[in-house]
């Protein structure tokens, strides 16, 4: 396997500066709220679990055992999160929001949702698809590896698939082998005849797909 190189990894840490910044990370407060993002963060973890430990959130966001604990007792104080030891093991400690504590992660959420809509807002459907189809790349490249293989789909061809056929012959036949437009002007016009011409009884178009994205496809044509 080959070391990232310089420009790689310096275009990731170029990202990092960028969205940290856009989505106010750097700031002492997030959205104002006299909270901090780990804090923030912590309520969500309790917020969207039943009756977790202390262990389990420390765990998820991998937070050192004594800044977790003054995470905790800073919210405590604040009348935000409950800790109690589990009774099905004393020595865990089971955390829960208060009745406080869920009207405030509620707000902070909904400030939060309004946050990044107005951001997505400008970029119109187009970007904001564009954009939320980078993030889901990045997700499954940074996150965890899923516990199954990844589920391939073989379909029929569908509106809207020639296209992209005949825009990725057109990339990676130039990438890996030069060749100009010349070569997918042919084959937009092979993809238009196949539409023009398809006959169900004898042919076929199949597009290979994982995660909603096209990844392949086969065509079965007759012989002219």
């Amino acid at each position: 396997m080959l070391r990232p190189s310089d420009p790689q990894i310096g275009a990731v840490r170029r990202f990092n500066r960028l969205y940290t910044r856009r989505i106010g990370v750097l700031n002492e407060q997030l959205l104002d709220s006299g909270f901090t993002l780990a804090e923030v963060r912590l309520l969500y973890e309790v917020a969207r679990r039943d009756g977790p430990s202390a262990t389990e959130v420390g765990h998820e966001l991998r937070l050192d055992p004594g800044y977790l604990s003054r995470l905790i007792q800073r919210l405590r104080k604040r009348g935000l999160l409950d800790c109690r030891p589990s009774p099905a093991d004393r020595r865990l400690s089971v955390l829960t929001l208060t009745r406080r504590g869920r009207d405030t992660f509620a707000s902070l959420d909904r400030r939060s949702h309004d946050e990044v809509a107005g951001m997505l807002l400008p970029l119109g459907d187009e970007g904001t698809s564009r954009l939320v189809d980078a993030m889901g790349t990045i997700e499954r490249l940074l996150g965890p590896p899923p516990a199954e293989a990844a589920s391939y789909l073989l379909r029929p061809h569908e509106p809207g698939d020639i296209g992209w056929v005949v825009q990725r012959h057109g990339a990676v036949y130039a990438e890996e082998y030069g060749w100009n437009g010349e070569f997918e002007a042919l084959v937009a016009e092979i993809g238009a005849r196949f539409l023009r011409n398809f006959d169900p009884v004898r042919e076929r178009c199949w597009i290979a797909e994982r995660d909603g994205v096209n990844i392949g496809s086969i065509f079965l044509v007759r012989k002219s």
